[in-house]
């Protein structure tokens, strides 16, 4: 399966379980991590517990692909692994102190890093 055909499943499960204000990074050709990585939220720890459980089972039984999961004790961020593609999932609070999305925003043209 294409990291593309993955990327669609995955969105699939995030909106089927309510997953709120999803982005989608491009990793191809800036990391080695992955080629995609996903960010979204959940409104409660339950909510991103079941989201990113959702999501491992729909892996494993619909598509025959096993994922690694961390940090689903806390249920305040997790993260579930594919190999081609990373998804965080955030309670809003977490995703807003770490904001891990603008690390992976381009550079704006004229503006130096010091």
């Amino acid at each position: 399966m294409t990291s593309e055909k993955l990327l669609a499943n995955i969105l699939k499960s995030l909106s089927d379980t309510k997953a709120e204000d999803v982005v989608q990074i491009d990793l191809r050709g800036k990391s080695t991590i992955g080629d995609y990585m996903l960010v979204a939220s959940g409104t409660s720890s339950r909510q991103v517990n079941a989201i990113a459980k959702k999501l491992s089972d729909h892996l494993k039984f619909s598509l025959n692909r096993h994922s690694r999961i961390e940090g689903k004790d806390s249920g305040d961020w997790i993260i579930v692994d594919t190999g081609d593609i990373i998804v965080h999932v955030f309670r809003p609070e977490v995703r807003e102190f770490y904001q891990l999305e603008k690390m992976w925003q381009p550079t704006l043209v004229g503006t130096k890093n010091v």
